[in-house]
């Protein structure tokens, strides 16, 4: 009688057993999966909130002379970065250029730009700019062959760089 005791209860132990360790497992590894995917995805959208930079790339520079035989320099930006970018100052050989809003017409020695100071220019992200930097002939010892350096200055304190060689 007691070996039927000991059978019934093992059967009905065994008849309780409702999931195989297998497929335990595979709905393990399924939950630990799922959970990591959730987590990657949050640690990346905090990461990319704390994460915005500035980058500008100078795509082109050309340089050309208008009536009055002024080298005007044509520089055509872009905002590479994730962040806004202002750009408060322009040197040409470590000289910084002076504002204006247009080419100066009447005197030859001076060094400006359309890079306006008092409004800096900001660049949203992906923008692409054009900036303008009238160079006299009189200003310095700069000829025609000679190769100058731009530098543009930012607000994040970025300084972007430019060789140009004027005509």
């Amino acid at each position: 009688m007691r070996a039927l005791l000991r059978n019934k209860n093992s059967k009905a132990a065994r008849s309780r057993r409702a999931v195989s360790p297998v497929i335990a497992t595979v709905i393990l590894v399924a939950i630990a999966i799922t959970v990591s995917v959730a987590v990657a995805y949050w640690m990346g959208g905090i990461a990319g909130t704390f994460t915005t930079f500035e980058q500008v790339e100078i795509q082109n520079a050309v340089c050309s002379q208008d009536a009055y035989d002024n080298w005007v320099v044509t520089i055509t930006l872009k905002n590479t970065g994730t962040a806004q970018t202002t750009l408060i100052s322009l040197f040409v050989n470590d000289v910084e250029a002076t504002p204006d809003a247009s080419a100066p017409t009447d005197v030859v020695d001076t060094l400006t730009t359309n890079l306006n100071v008092t409004s800096p220019t900001t660049l949203p992200s992906g923008v692409t700019a054009t900036i303008h930097v009238w160079v006299g002939r009189d200003y310095g010892t700069l000829s025609s062959g000679t190769t100058v350096n731009l530098k543009i200055h930012s607000t994040g304190g970025m300084d972007y760089l430019k060789l140009i060689t004027l005509v």
